[in-house]
């Protein structure tokens, strides 16, 4: 049951589309923080794009909808185990996440099991291989967390991590690129913790209704936060508000090809002299198919009867896993 209840929550958030109230609610949320060293690995940039709106180093512990990615490479690497092990096995879970193949079992009994999200090959390879090798950032709350857990007094083996001082990231340090997939993915957690609370406290049909209410809202107060115009845009909307226009629709293609073929996606950047245009692609998983399925084929009978009253022209179904469900479409400032 519980996982079902993540499943929907994970799914919902995506790209259902609500009704529009005033700006400035949710506003609080806690800036980025960087670590100075290996910025130019690979896999760093590629853990915090595909990892961290999941498992974000600076979430709170009842904030998170995943555990921390140090956790994951404590429970993954003891004294013994080499590179190429440990990438194996971060290899076989993310491509069959499942309850008996856990080492987590404390993540499993909270969280769930991850949801089944085909990545490519080369991506998880290049993730796996800057964990290994590379002390990664932990919450201020953790190590204390996992001794405890542990019954110890001092963590062992590689599966140490680095507590760094949290620096405050000003957007104007960052490139365009990194700038949007900040307000990308702090919006998408913003969404994720937000609706998690509803579903822990109220069940997963009220979850439904909460989207219909607040989802707009939550989105709108992101954008007062990063200063920013931040959209979620489909060819297949949900509410007819977030139909793509020709240009989103061109940019929704370009990414489909992309997935399709295996690859890694970018985003895509289009400036004017004095404004960025940022696209990024919003793309299914298991858990998304409750609410982005086909009827009577994953997707969650009561939950679409919620969704069809809610949204009567609803074209958001069909889906499989690892489809390009919509893209992020958020214009800033240059300055």
């Amino acid at each position: 049951m519980k996982t079902n209840l993540i499943t929907l929550m994970l799914s919902i958030f995506l790209l259902v589309s609500c009704n529009q109230t005033k700006k400035g609610e949710y506003a609080d949320v806690k800036e980025a923080t960087i670590n100075s060293n290996n910025q130019e690995h690979p896999g760093k940039k590629l853990m915090e794009t595909n990892c961290y709106v999941c498992h974000s180093p600076t979430a709170t512990m009842e904030d998170r909808i995943g555990p921390p990615m140090i956790a994951i490479k404590k429970h993954y690497i003891s004294e013994n185990t080499s590179k190429e092990e440990f990438i194996t096995n971060i290899q076989n879970w993310t491509k069959n996440p499942n309850e008996e193949d856990a080492k987590m079992f404390g993540a499993v009994r909270k969280f769930g099991v991850m949801p089944k999200t085909p990545f490519p090959e080369e991506t998880i390879n290049q993730i796996a291989d800057y964990m290994f090798d590379n002390d990664i950032e932990q919450p201020e709350w953790f190590e204390a967390h996992f001794n405890e857990e542990r019954g110890m007094k001092k963590g062992k083996g590689k599966g140490k991590g680095v507590q760094k001082k949290k620096v405050s990231v000003d957007s104007q340090d960052l490139t365009f690129e990194e700038r949007g997939l900040k307000y990308a993915l702090g919006t998408k957690a913003e969404l994720g913790k937000n609706l998690m609370g509803t579903i822990q406290t109220k069940g997963t049909l009220e979850a439904v209704e909460f989207c219909n209410i607040k989802a707009y809202p939550i989105t709108d107060s992101m954008s007062v936060v990063y200063n920013a115009n931040i959209k979620r845009v489909s060819d297949k909307a949900r509410n007819s508000n977030n139909q793509a226009n020709l240009k989103e629709l061109q940019h929704i293609e370009n990414f489909k090809k992309l997935i399709e073929d295996n690859q890694e996606p970018k985003p895509i950047i289009e400036e004017t002299d004095s404004q960025v245009m940022f696209y990024f692609p919003i793309t299914t998983n298991s858990m998304c198919l409750q609410c982005h399925g086909t009827p009577n084929n994953g997707l969650d009978t009561e939950a679409y009867k919620t969704i069809k009253r809610l949204y009567p022209k609803d074209m958001a179904i069909g889906y499989d896993v690892n489809e390009v469900r919509g893209i992020w479409r958020i214009d800033f400032n240059k300055e």
